[in-house]
Order: structure tokens, then C-alpha cells, then sequence
């Protein structure tokens, strides 16, 4: 076999397993990795309080890990794999530096947030700035999650995900569960809530979104933070945008915190938040200040940790990028124009100030990994839960399955993933999701 072909065969099989990005947007891991660049970044940041995955995944999967590395190194034809990981997990980067070949080396990044950001880690990690709406491989680098090439490593169908309960529970862990389990199952396997009233948030508590007990977990679910019903990230997530709009158009001092702080302004990028808080309350969202709002990450520390008056730049930026695309507000500068602020690396954010500023230090910082075997009596495996179109079910009601068999596959040159059983069991019913009884 050629090369070619040996890579054509390894990433076929990557989109067979049904792999896709586990940090968050579910992006389908063949079509990355289909790219020709000199490095290939692991992303060992999880810079979201509380949440504790990636670092024992990476403490105890470390093998599986740089086996996945590696592959996606020869497939992108990268000379060079770095992997990021916090400098406060000395033991985890004696770990890795111990085991990982020529080639591999680990990177100590800052606790802060949002290190996990991609345009900051591959700042941190290669000094180059990746031009607003671009990607890593702009600037010659993939970046890739430690559970994503752990699924690579594993070489199986992904099933079960990988996720940490946190907050309000009464034995914070990080579990393996089956895809399509329940939420409250999830959060009864650890220990249950230790609120009478409480809310879940999914994801972690920047860039969460308020989740319900009767929802199933899928291949991108990386925590689910338990919250008392009254706790004050819970009022800012439920907060609607007729109160965001009417707060902010009122009370904006104009005093650019939101936009000092913000980890892409101080990349060198045209976001302002600011500046769409005073179109907000001069003109509505509706004039040319809203060019850089489409370059908003939407990390939400502008609105949760910048503003002093606790207002919400962050929505209103995302409010205003529908407008900016339709006035093709674009950002059209050279890549080499872009200067990172001087001030950057003084004004990142620790993860223990963040925890203070969001109420959160009152809750036990730990996720053990706990590898017990999760057999919930009924699935709900969602037909679309990554990038691209829904996948087709390729299983009726009364179908007999076991873990691993194919449940759903993209449409033929459509983007998406392969979807497959994480228990044994019967199809009760395919519509929208394929529901599995053990």
C-alpha cells in the first residue's frame, strides 16, 4: 500500500469507529484530521472550574492517549506532537514526559482561563495567532482532545463518554457512561444531588447550558454541574434576552473591562465587547460596531467575571453575529498584522479567582476516576449529537443489538459521524433518537 492509501484507510476507519471531537463541538475527527501540517496539539487544558476528565484520563489512559498521537501525527504528516496540560499537575507531566516518544514533548500551560481555548493554546504553545475565523491548521498545527485520541487509540466504536459530576453532589467523580444514559441516572452514580432543588448545567459552568435529568448524555457531554436551585450562576443562565437587552441598554458605564479582559482582544483579534454594549443601547444592535462581535468565542468571562456591573456582553454579542453576517462584516486584515496586546499574559484569569467570582468554592474540587460499569436499563442514543447533518438510522423497532452494532450513518458525502450501541438490547423506537431497552 502507498502512503496515500495507508491514510485514506486509517482515517475510513476513524469515521467508521464514529469518532469525533469529545471537547465540546463534536466535529467528526477524519475530516481534522484529513490535513497536512507540521504539529499536532494535544488539549489537556480543561480550563473549566471544577471539571476533572481530561487530567485523569491523561494520568490513567496515558498509552491509549499517545497511541492516538501518534496515528494522528502520521496521518497529518506532523513531525512534532505537544501536549498541553496545567503546570500545577506536576505529576501528570512527569508522567507523560516519562512515556512519551521522540517527537512528543508536554507543555505546562498557565491555570487559567480559557487556556482550553484553541486560538490561546496554540498561542501559548507555538506563538503564532490564528487570524480571526480561521483554524489551527492556518497557522500549520491540529489540535485535538485527549479523550478524542484516546477513542482513536482505543480503535473501537465509540459508545461511552467520558465526563466529570461536579458541585452540589454528594461524591464528585469522573465516570464512563454510555451514550444515551440519563442525565439524573448519571447524577445518582454520583451519589445524588446534595440540594432538595437543584439545577444541572452541562458543560462546564462558563460555557454551560441548563440540562434536564430526563436528557440523554452523548459524545460531547464533558460535565454536568449540579447547582442549587437559588445559586447565582443558575439566574444567569435562565436570565431571558428581553432582561439582558433592558439591563444593558440602562446600566453600561462604558468602562471596557469586558473588552480588556477579553482572551481574543488581547490575542490581537477585532472583538469589543463593549462597543456592541453601546450599540445595544444607542441604536439597538442595529449599526457597523458590530464587526468584531462575530470573532466572540463566547468564553462569557467578559459577563461573568469582567463586567462590574454584572451585565451580559457576552449575549450580546452573540445576539448581534446573525446582523454582522448579514452586513458581511468581515474581518479582511493579513495575518501578519495582528499584534497580540501587550498586557496578555498579565491579564489571564486563575481558575481559583474565577471559582471565588462564580460562588463555586464551596464545593469539593475533585473528580476521581471511577471506571464501574454503568448499565442503565434504557438508552436515548440522539441521531444528531456532532457537526454536520443527523445521521440516518440504519436499525428499525424490534431490531436486536449489542455494544459497538451501528445504529445510524451519515448520508452519503454528507458531514456527520456513525452512531452506535452502547448496551445490548432491543430498538424500541428511531425517531430523532434510536431508544435501546436493555
Amino acid at each position: 500500500m502507498e502512503t496515500s492509501d495507508v491514510t485514506a484507510s486509517v482515517l475510513d476507519r476513524i469515521a467508521e469507529l464514529g469518532i469525533v471531537g469529545a471537547g465540546g463541538a463534536g466535529f467528526p475527527t477524519a475530516v481534522k484530521l484529513n490535513a497536512r501540517v507540521p504539529l499536532v496539539i494535544v488539549n489537556g487544558a480543561e480550563c473549566e472550574p471544577l471539571l476533572h476528565k481530561d487530567k485523569e484520563l491523561m494520568h490513567h489512559h496515558a498509552g491509549a492517549m499517545l497511541s492516538g498521537l501518534r496515528a494522528a501525527m502520521e496521518l497529518t504528516g506532523a513531525a512534532e506532537g505537544v501536549i498541553g496540560v496545567k503546570n500545577k499537575y506536576k505529576d501528570i507531566i512527569a508522567e507523560l514526559g516519562a512515556q512519551a516518544p521522540a517527537g512528543i514533548r508536554v507543555f505546562p500551560l498557565s491555570d487559567s482561563y480559557p487556556a482550553g481555548d484553541e486560538f490561546i493554546l496554540v498561542h501559548d504553545v507555538t506563538g503564532k495567532v490564528i487570524p480571526p475565523g480561521g483554524l489551527p491548521k492556518d497557522v500549520g498545527a491540529v489540535v485535538a482532545n485527549v479523550e478524542t485520541l484516546i477513542n482513536i487509540g482505543n480503535d473501537r466504536p465509540v459508545t461511552h463518554k467520558y465526563l466529570t459530576v461536579a458541585g452540589a453532589v454528594a461524591n464528585p467523580v469522573t465516570l464512563r457512561v454510555p451514550v444515551g444514559m440519563s442525565v439524573g441516572e448519571v447524577i445518582a452514580a454520583a451519589g445524588g444531588a446534595t440540594a432538595a432543588q437543584f439545577e444541572i448545567l452541562l458543560g462546564g459552568v462558563m460555557m454551560a447550558r441548563l440540562g434536564r435529568t430526563d436528557e440523554p448524555v452523548t459524545k460531547t457531554t464533558g460535565g454536568i454541574v449540579v447547582l442549587p436551585f437559588d445559586h447565582p450562576l443558575v439566574a444567569r443562565y435562565k436570565g431571558t434576552w428581553k432582561h439582558i437587552e433592558r439591563i444593558g441598554r440602562s446600566a453600561c458605564d462604558q468602562c471596557r473591562f469586558c473588552t480588556e479582559m477579553c482572551p481574543r482582544f488581547l490575542l490581537g483579534h477585532p472583538i469589543e465587547p463593549h462597543r456592541a454594549m453601546q450599540a445595544l443601547g444607542f441604536t439597538g444592535l442595529k449599526d457597523a460596531m458590530l464587526a468584531g462581535t462575530l470573532y466572540c468565542c463566547e468564553c462569557n468571562l467578559c459577563s461573568m467575571f469582567a463586567c462590574p456591573e454584572d451585565l451580559d456582553p457576552k449575549n450580546v454579542c452573540v445576539q448581534a453575529k446573525p446582523l454582522a453576517r448579514e452586513k458581511k462584516l468581515f474581518w479582511v486584515g493579513k495575518p501578519e498584522d495582528i499584534t497580540p496586546h501587550p498586557l496578555g499574559e498579565a491579564r489571564r484569569i486563575p481558575t481559583r479567582r474565577l471559582k471565588l467570582k462564580l460562588g463555586l468554592d464551596q464545593f469539593n474540587d475533585v473528580g476521581p476516576l471511577d471506571e464501574r460499569a454503568l448499565t442503565p436499563a434504557r438508552v436515548v442514543v440522539p441521531l444528531k449529537q456532532h457537526a454536520g447533518a443527523p445521521a440516518a438510522a440504519v436499525v428499525s423497532p424490534g431490531d436486536r443489538v449489542r455494544v459497538g452494532d451501528l445504529l445510524a450513518a451519515p448520508a452519503q458525502g454528507a458531514l456527520g459521524a456513525r452512531i452506535h450501541s452502547s448496551i445490548d438490547g432491543v430498538v424500541r423506537s428511531v425517531d430523532g433518537s434510536v431508544v435501546i431497552e436493555a
